[in-house]
C-alpha cells in the first residue's frame, strides 16, 4: 500500500458488549490450541443483520448464537456442541452457519432447531469451514480452512448451488478466511489469512473459476479476516492483529483505515440497517464497534 497516498483515518466507538452475565471465563479445547491454554469468556464472529434490525453473532468456542436487539439486549438464540465462525441469513429467515467442527448448518432462530447441509464431501469429513457469503441467486460459497496455512496450502471454497450441487472450485489456498462477491456476482473475493492476502476468482457462467489472481496484498498483523461489500464493490477487509478495517475501491486502492477503539483482533465487520454504519466485531474483548462510512453498504441477500 505505500504504492498509494495514505488512506483516510476513520473512527470507532463501542456499540455493544458482551454483557457480563455471558461471560464466564474457562478452559475449552479451542482456547487451548488457539489461545495458549489461556482461559477465554467468548470470542465474538459473524455478525449479520436481520429485517428487523437485529445483529446475530456466534461465539467460537461455546457454540452459542447471540442477537443483539437494536437497543443492545442480547439473548442466546441457540447453544450446541460446536465452534461456529462464520454466520449469514438466508432470505428465508433461517441462520446458515461455517462450523469448524460440523460444516454448514441451517438453524431455525424462532424454533432453535438445526440441521446439517454440509456436513462432508464425498463422505470424506471437512478440514473446518470458517465464512460464507450468499449469491444473489441464492447459491452459497464457503471457505473450508481447517489448519492449513503455508506450511499446507490446501484450503478450499466450495459453491453449493441452489439446485444441491456441491463444486469445488479451488483447493490451494494457504488459509481461506473471509469471502464475498462483488455486485455482479461475476468475482469471488477470499481472505487468505496466512498470505496476508486478498485473492480474486472469477466465476465463469459455465461454473467454475481460472485465472485465480491475488487482489490486495497486506502486510503486519495477522491477515485479513471478515470482509464486506461497498454499493460501488468497494471491499472492506478486517485485518486481525492491526486493530484495523481496510477499505480499498473497486481496483484495490486504498481509501479509508478504520481503527479499533478497542483492540488489535478486527475479526469481522457487516453494515448496519441504515446502510451506512459498518458494526465490526473485536473478538478479544467482545465487543462490537461502529463507524459511520461516507460509502453506502452493498445490499445482502438476506436483506434483498
Amino acid at each position: 500500500m505505500s504504492l498509494y497516498p495514505p488512506p483516510q483515518d476513520l473512527q470507532t466507538e463501542i456499540a455493544f458488549r458482551l454483557p457480563d452475565n455471558f461471560r464466564q471465563p474457562r478452559h475449552t479445547h479451542w482456547a487451548d490450541f488457539n489461545k495458549g491454554g489461556v482461559q477465554v469468556d467468548s470470542f465474538l464472529e459473524g455478525p449479520s443483520f436481520d429485517r428487523d434490525g437485529n445483529l446475530y453473532l456466534v461465539d467460537v468456542p461455546f457454540g452459542r448464537i447471540f442477537k443483539v436487539t437494536p437497543k443492545g439486549a442480547w439473548s442466546v438464540v441457540a447453544e450446541y456442541d460446536g465452534q461456529p465462525n462464520g454466520l449469514k441469513l438466508h432470505r428465508d429467515g433461517s441462520i446458515w452457519i461455517a462450523d469448524y467442527k460440523n460444516g454448514i448448518l441451517r438453524l431455525d432462530p424462532r424454533s432453535g432447531m438445526m440441521d446439517t447441509i454440509v456436513g462432508h464431501v464425498h463422505s470424506e469429513g471437512l478440514k473446518g469451514c470458517n465464512d460464507l457469503v450468499f449469491a444473489e441467486n441464492g447459491d452459497l460459497y464457503f471457505t473450508d480452512q481447517g489448519q492449513t496455512g503455508l506450511q499446507d496450502p490446501s484450503g478450499r471454497v466450495y459453491r453449493l448451488a441452489v439446485n444441491g450441487r456441491l463444486d469445488l472450485l479451488i483447493d490451494t489456498v494457504p488459509s481461506p478466511n473471509g469471502i464475498t462477491l462483488n455486485k455482479a456476482g461475476t468475482q469471488l473475493f477470499v481472505g487468505v489469512t496466512r498470505a496476508n492476502a486478498v485473492w480474486r476468482l472469477p466465476l465463469h457462467a459455465t461454473g467454475g473459476t481460472s485465472k485465480v489472481g491475488m487482489f490486495i496484498q497486506l502486510s503486519g498483523g495477522t491477515g485479513p479476516d471478515g470482509m464486506a461489500m461497498g454499493s460501488e464493490d468497494e471491499i472492506l477487509v478486517c485485518h486481525v492483529g492491526m486493530g484495523s478495517v481496510w477499505v480499498f475501491n473497486r481496483l484495490g486502492e486504498p481509501m479509508y483505515r478504520i481503527r479499533s477503539c478497542e483492540g488489535l483482533l478486527t475479526t469481522n465487520a457487516a453494515f448496519g440497517p441504515d446502510g451506512k454504519t459498518l458494526y465490526i466485531v473485536e473478538s478479544d474483548s467482545g465487543c462490537v464497534l461502529k463507524a459511520t462510512l461516507p460509502l453506502a453498504g452493498q445490499v445482502i441477500y438476506g436483506l434483498s
